[in-house]
């Protein structure tokens, strides 16, 4: 009897909050929502966001020529100077949220961030952890090592240890190369710095940015170009968000049309290149 009289006062009480609630316009939490990992709601729509009156977009804070923060503490590179376009565009302002190569699929469920701009890779695999707008930059795995010590081919790898950074398109692909060691970091500042530090014979990542690091690290070379499958970047949203996904489809769009990404690679990209690199190796096909 007790315990019958106390589920009827608990279902009044909670009657009487919902309805004071709805009286006074406070919102109960949705129990729905993807910020506990379930799937997407309205709040990063576009319609949302233009509400909001700012798109929250993640970019890489330790990544030369993509992003990176300068000296004077601006926010710079090709990702970054693409997000503010996407911004202005949207008629809205931007606000940056900072990530590493492993947390930017967490980023997006846990709705910290609305848009993935950094140097994000599509890969087979993460295409069911999240949606994607059209690719916007070409790109394959590198191979760097000493000078000295050159690392040309493949077979060379066997038996020593590569570095990687964690989450990247480089760790996959040699997770599944026998032979070949693993040195695994968090950063991308951490993994340059364990391999300036002599921790292994050679590091692999996108061959886009070692060829920015090697010429700013003129002790070392691009040993190794291309190794494994072709690859694209692309604008990453939250699974099953399509309304941000099929803006940025028709922004890409429209951004090739107008040449924007060779535009953005000769402010931000060309600078750190070298002579051997050219639009065309990075940017998709530009124009009409």
């Amino acid at each position: 009897m007790k315990k019958n009289l106390f589920n009827i006062i608990m279902s009044f009480l909670a009657v009487i909050t919902i309805a004071t609630a709805a009286f006074f316009g406070i919102s109960q939490p949705n129990l729905t929502s993807s910020a506990s990992g379930g799937g997407w709601s309205n709040e990063n729509s576009v319609s949302a966001i233009k509400r909001r009156g700012y798109i929250r977009i993640a970019v890489f804070g330790d990544l030369p020529p993509y992003g990176w923060v300068n000296s004077q503490g601006k926010r710079v590179g090709y990702d970054v100077r693409l997000a503010r376009k996407v911004a202005k565009d949207m008629g809205v302002k931007v606000r940056f949220v900072q990530v590493n190569a492993n947390n930017r699929i967490d980023t997006l469920n846990s709705d910290k961030a609305d848009l993935v701009l950094a140097n994000f890779t599509l890969t087979p695999e993460r295409r069911s952890v999240a949606s994607w707008a059209k690719p916007y930059m070409k790109v394959s795995v590198g191979v760097i090592s000493p000078k000295n010590k050159p690392i040309t081919e493949a077979s060379q790898l066997k038996g020593k240890s590569v570095i990687v950074t964690k989450g990247t398109t480089a760790e996959n692909y040699f997770t599944t190369q026998k032979g070949v060691g693993l040195l695994k970091f968090d950063s991308k500042t951490q993994q340059f710095n364990a391999f300036k530090n002599n921790r292994a014979a050679a590091l692999a990542d996108d061959n886009s940015y070692l060829y920015a690091w090697v010429k700013k690290n003129p002790k070392f070379t691009v040993g190794i170009k291309n190794i494994g499958p072709n690859q694209y970047i692309a604008p990453a949203v939250k699974r099953g968000n399509k309304s941000l996904q099929n803006w940025m489809n028709r922004e890409i769009t429209k951004l090739n049309r107008q040449s924007y990404f060779t535009y953005d690679y000769n402010k931000e990209l060309k600078p750190y290149f070298g002579k051997e690199i050219r639009p065309s190796d990075i940017v998709l096909k530009q124009g009409k």
